[in-house]
């Protein structure tokens, strides 16, 4: 095990530095250095997981053994904390790239790939565990050591990754491409608003509730943006160059939040429309299935099951083609229509409808029909894989282990499904059963986030924008170090890119507390 953690860290460090020659000579010793150290703390780490999991207590020899329940709960904690710093590793990468090109930021891609990597590993162990697969201890270590893993090699990228940002070198120029992306997003608000107005007009709730709060969310991350920038600015004007790195990161991160809400908006409306597309060509599949179905000769027992899935699957088509249809005429059909229509639910009833006749018939699916299936399948379960991904994304200062587990394997079984190009490449029916089961668990992943953020209650108690970023995970809920001031959200300072040691090195302090009601700061809700 320690093996297959530490090899892949060296190896991908010391071979960048090989494939890059022109890097500076006084990084190379440093980051040599570093990646040794890395090596040594993974290897000190995971003895450290397996010691504490089996520990003895001296002079008794009788082994004090961590309760699994106590186990459980840590391997939960450190994956949440993983996922948050894979998810902002990533949004601080593509600020970086953005400014100073892929080649520039390889090496920490690399390492936040290989977190990423290990990560996914851990969240595969947990749902085994929570399917009842395996031996409980022996999992729960599984999880721990590949989270400590990612986090060391995301902790020991962070230095490298700051001298290539530098920061408080480039504020000016950062700071001006933020203000350019926040103009930007400004002027899609509108767009968005109509769009959802549309769907509203179009569509069943239903249809359009996982992106019906998206406009809303996003002008709430453009007003902490808003905040974050003109803090930024003040800092510059100060001479305040860390605070100005602190409220800077902050703002990139509330308008990388409000792109993915926006975006969501945009796309949805397009997947709705591509999903009616598809509808007419499913119902007659599904048509001539039944049809096929009630031509099947009397089995006894076996007709029996058939002919009760041929009459649902008749009821549900009906109902579909009704829904497709208009649902009847005058105002009153129309509205039912619109309150009924919701095609990428109708794709999945129809589909379900054909997987219950293939176990009624014990077919497999195959050939060109199981394939078109397939790509109908696939359109559901990537919108709701991508749906379930924004809300954890854009809520994970409150979504618990649950719905992140379940998530990761709906990632997973979408790719499975979508690997019809590169060996091995899966057989129709075990693809669309993959494509399936990845919308199957999005959706739980969905209600299970929506769950924690609704017992998370309302985040706003500190102030508006600071409360919302936390909820995010833009700011860290984390008490401030300093001693004889309490603790408020946000008192951490933003993420940054790094693992669960660095990820809190930019603290903003006072920087982020709720300005006191008398003295305000000027233009504080003035767009910049």
């Amino acid at each position: 095990m320690c093996a297959t953690v530490l090899v892949p860290v060296v190896v991908v460090a010391v071979t960048g530095i090989v494939r890059n020659p022109t890097s500076d000579a006084d990084l190379v010793l440093p980051l040599v250095a570093v990646v040794a150290a890395v090596a040594v703390a993974a290897y000190a780490s995971i003895r450290r997981i397996r010691r504490t999991a089996t520990r003895t207590t001296p002079g008794t020899g009788a082994a004090a053994v961590v309760p699994l329940d106590e186990l459980d709960r840590r391997a939960q904690r450190l994956l949440v904390l993983t996922d948050d710093c894979v998810r902002t590793s990533r949004e601080e990468l593509g600020a970086a790239e953005a400014l100073s090109g892929s080649e520039a930021v390889r090496l920490s891609a690399e390492a936040l790939e290989f977190a990423a990597a290990e990560l996914a590993r851990a969240f595969l162990v947990r749902q085994r565990l929570d399917d009842g697969e395996g031996r409980r201890r022996v999992l729960l270590e599984e999880i721990l050591a590949r989270c400590e893993a990612a986090g060391l090699r995301l902790d020991a990228a962070a230095a490298g990754f700051d001298q290539i940002r530098a920061l408080e070198r480039t504020v000016p120029q950062a700071l001006e491409h933020t203000e350019t992306r926040f103009r930007e997003l400004t002027a899609r608000v509108a767009e968005a608003d109509g769009t959802l107005a549309g769907l509203r007009e179009g569509y069943a709730l239903t249809a359009y509730l996982p992106v019906a709060g998206h406009d809303e969310e996003a002008k709430d991350r453009l007003v902490l943006a808003t905040a974050c920038l003109n803090r930024t600015r003040q800092a510059l004007d100060g001479g305040g160059t860390e605070d100005a790195v602190a409220a800077l990161r902050a703002a990139e991160a509330a308008v990388d939040q409000a792109v993915l809400l926006l975006d969501g908006v945009t796309r949805h409306a397009a997947d709705l429309s591509a999903a009616a597309r598809e509808l007419p060509a499913a119902v007659t599949a599904a048509e001539a299935d039944l049809a096929e179905a009630r031509a099947e000769p009397d089995t006894g027992t076996a007709r029996a099951d058939l002919h009760g899935r041929i009459s649902h699957g008749e009821s549900v088509v009906a109902a579909v083609r009704e829904e497709a249809d208009g649902g009847g005429s005058g105002p009153k059909g129309e509205r039912d229509a619109r309150e009924q229509n919701d095609p990428l639910d109708a794709l999945r009833r129809i589909e379900q409808v054909a997987t219950g006749l293939d176990r009624a018939l014990h077919r497999v699916p195959d050939g060109s029909r199981a394939l078109a299936r397939l790509q109908r399948a696939l359109l559901v379960a990537r919108v709701t894989v991508r749906a379930a991904s924004d809300h954890v994304t854009t809520h994970r200062g409150a979504v618990h282990c649950e719905a992140r587990t379940r998530l990761a394997e709906a990632e997973r079984r979408l790719h499975a499904a979508e690997s019809t190009e590169t060996p091995p490449v899966p057989a129709p029916a075990d693809a669309l059963a993959d494509a399936r089961e990845a919308d199957a668990l999005a959706r739980r992943a969905r209600q299970l986030a929506e769950r924690d953020v609704r017992a998370y209650g309302t985040p706003y108690g500190e102030g508006l924008w600071t409360g919302g970023a936390v909820l995010g995970g833009i700011l860290l809920d984390a008490p401030h170090r300093t001693a004889g001031r309490p603790g408020h959200p946000g008192d951490g300072g933003p993420a940054s890119y790094g693992g669960p040691g660095t990820r809190g090195r930019r603290d903003g302090g006072e920087l982020f507390r709720p300005a006191p009601p008398q003295s305000p700061l000027p233009d504080e809700t003035r767009a910049p």
